[in-house]
């Protein structure tokens, strides 16, 4: 029933383009990069927010220093990742408080103000003084600086998609929900490469001084481009659309009334945030701390699983819209549930950049996968009256459970139980809470009708 219906929607709009190239070619080349463009400006702030939160996971080691330093290295360390997690805890409030604020006033305005606050935490951190300076002060404006980046950052998250998801042609909406995430990739590969340059210019003491802060100032620089870019962002059709924009009380009231849903997408989600922050912003520290790599050996490997992350997520979302969402999420949780142990078991073994490198594109192939599929479909299990606060909650209960305390939970572990390998103990569980969340998710009506069916069953089974 569902392929019928999916296979007349991609036929008949193959049938409508070659019909408009044909009458006017101009007309469907300007169309096409007019959607380029608005890709552009929808990720643009998702590029920042990715950007500095994989500079912070970098340089824990030196911000640790600078911040909070004390006799014990693994001390500092700690304090430095728990700083980096404490953001995430923020994630929640900002879900609710800003995801309303979306679903009100607009998917322009709402990216509009979370840009605003990323660029006051990215800021903050990249000029505060370090503890040898101002003292207590430095690493409190750090844990505002960090509060403030997460409070605005799953907003950020749940409004590109949810606006991606809404100015998609038919029949690509998991093509176009990708780049939400491929956005990230490329920030991942920025940051990582202008890592790997400091590291060939700087000695490690100057790295360790100052070093850390270049990629941070280097990010503040970029903010104005990206704020010329959100300013021209059109508001979607499917929101000016709409006849009624739910007031902040409707919202949290249907948001209560689908706590179910939140509550399959948060465990949808665990299986993401999980498997991404252990690739990318542990990968260094992982690298380098624990098997004694050398530092730029570990950021060169980070740069490939960012590349590598780029080009599985935009295949992935492509093929399921071909293929149907839950067949890549149930494949690819089960294949993370039974190969992530075993992969770093292997790794510890006889750690080397080649093994490290290894191990980290599988895992890679993995979370792109997977998060091809499962973005777009996190959009289509939520009422659209509050898909993008439900959304941005689900993510933010994830990453502030699960994803982003791995590289603290992850360090804490092997210093416990003198196993390097333990974090794939915790990718495994992740994916078991992404197999089951996908086993139960249920997309909404509209989203079905919009994206010409869900393959696997129909909601009525």
């Amino acid at each position: 029933m569902w392929a019928g219906a999916r296979s007349h929607e991609l036929s008949s709009g193959v049938a409508g383009d070659s019909k408009s190239e044909l009458t006017n070619p101009m007309s469907l080349s300007e169309e096409r990069k007019a959607k380029v463009w608005s890709v552009v400006r929808v990720a643009s702030g998702n590029f920042l927010e990715m950007y500095d939160f994989m500079v912070f996971g970098y340089y824990a080691t030196a911000i640790g220093n600078a911040f909070f330093p004390s006799g014990n290295p693994f001390l500092s360390l700690m304090l430095s990742l728990m700083t980096f997690g404490a953001g995430f805890l923020m994630r929640p409030l900002g879900a609710i408080v800003l995801g309303a604020y979306t679903d009100h006033h607009g998917r322009r305005a709402g990216l509009i103000l979370t840009l605003t606050l990323m660029s006051v935490g990215i800021f903050s951190i990249a000029c505060t003084p370090g503890y040898a300076t101002i003292g207590l002060l430095a690493p409190l404006l750090v844990l505002i600086g960090r509060l403030l980046q997460g409070f605005s950052a799953v907003m950020e998250l749940g409004g590109v998609s949810v606006d991606l998801s809404e100015i998609a042609t038919p029949g690509h909406k998991g093509f176009y929900v990708s780049w939400q995430s491929g956005s990230q990739q490329v920030a991942v590969m920025f940051a990582a490469l202008v890592g790997v340059v400091l590291s060939s210019i700087l000695p490690p003491e100057k790295m360790t001084a100052w070093g850390w802060r270049v990629p941070l100032l280097l990010g503040c620089g970029i903010i104005p481009f990206l704020f010329r870019l959100r300013r021209s962002l059109q508001e979607t059709d499917e929101f000016v659309a709409r006849k009624h924009r739910p007031t902040t009380s409707e919202i949290f009231r249907s948001l209560t009334t689908n706590w179910a849903v939140v509550v399959i997408g948060t465990m949808m989600v665990t299986m993401t945030t999980v498997s991404f922050y252990m690739i990318t912003a542990y990968t260094p520290t992982f690298g380098s701390s624990v098997l004694h790599l050398a530092s730029n050996d570990s950021l060169v490997v980070t740069l490939c699983v960012g590349a590598s992350n780029l080009f599985w997520l935009p295949v992935m979302g492509a093929l399921s819209d071909r293929v149907g969402r839950r067949p890549l999420l149930l494949a690819f949780t089960v294949l993370m549930l039974v190969t992530a142990y075993p992969a770093m078991l292997w790794l510890v073994r006889e750690p080397s950049f080649s093994r490290l490198l290894m191990v980290e594109l599988w895992l890679s192939f993995l979370y792109g996968s997977y998060n091809g599929a499962m973005v777009v479909f996190l959009t289509e299990i939520m009422p659209i009256d509050v898909r993008t606060s439900g959304f941005s909650l689900a993510y933010s209960l994830a990453t502030a459970i699960f994803g982003g305390f791995t590289p603290a939970l992850s360090t804490y572990m092997i210093h416990w139980t003198g196993n390097r390998a333990v974090p794939g103990l915790w990718l495994s569980l992740a994916a078991a809470c992404g197999l089951i969340a996908a086993l139960l998710a249920r997309p909404q009506q509209d989203a079905l009708r919009a994206s010409g069916g869900e393959k696997l069953q129909p909601l009525s089974s």
